[in-house]
């Protein structure tokens, strides 16, 4: 049977996340070391919860959730966290400011209107964190380089057609985007640290090219 008899089988438009209950991810640590104890939080396209109910452990946090899986909400729900279903690139239900911190975890690239969601977390919130994978990683120009196709190394095995990843983004487009947004200005940009200096130079010198997975931090300016 081919992937196109069975596309669930290769498939990351999907979002199940029927038996990954938890799935820790390197970034975080990174973003809970940002997160002021007993502050008010709204974690988008939250999954199954892992990072909220981190969160909630470590920090303390007000915690609320914004998943669009159904699989995601039952096991959001198991673990007593406040997830509600929804879509995260349109107007959010909530009211201007209601929290201090809105969180959208490698998600942005896989909604249809990534400035209606950068916006709307501004809306919503003080402090805004955003992580993606950077198209512009130099493994990906050189495989567009030589082979003349649809990178694959940051599609994760998938195909151009069976991805989640609908806008593909680079750090400068990212940059892009919140002056085109406005109102917004970036507090820290972080990245996943290598145990080597060399590396870790490089990602600091040139985030565009050698940044794997960017983390930035985001404040409102007319707040």
């Amino acid at each position: 049977m081919s992937s196109f008899d069975s596309p669930e089988i290769n498939d990351n438009r999907n979002y199940n996340y029927s038996g990954f209950e938890t799935v820790e991810r390197k970034e975080y640590d990174v973003i809970a070391n940002w997160i002021t104890p007993n502050s008010s939080l709204i974690d988008l396209a939250c999954g199954n919860g892992t990072l909220l109910e981190k969160l909630k452990k470590e920090k303390n946090i007000s915690g609320k959730g914004v998943e669009l899986s159904d699989s995601g909400i039952a096991i959001c729900k198991k673990k007593n966290l406040d997830v509600q279903k929804g879509s995260i690139d349109k107007r959010l239900p909530f009211e201007d400011n209601a929290f201090d911190y809105a969180v959208c975890n490698v998600s942005i690239q896989m909604v249809m209107f990534p400035e209606i969601l950068l916006s709307e977390m501004k809306r919503v919130a003080k402090h805004q964190i955003l992580s993606f994978p950077n198209f512009g990683f130099y493994t990906n120009r050189i495989d567009l380089l030589f082979k003349g196709r649809m990178p694959k190394p940051m599609i994760f095995g998938y195909h151009w057609y069976d991805t989640g990843h609908i806008h593909q983004l680079s750090i400068a487009d990212f940059y892009e985007l919140i002056t085109n947004v406005g109102g917004l200005k970036v507090s820290s940009n972080l990245y996943l640290p290598s145990k080597f200096k060399w590396e870790n130079f490089l990602m600091k010198s040139f985030p565009n090219l050698f940044q794997h997975i960017p983390i930035f931090l985001l404040e409102k300016t007319n707040a």
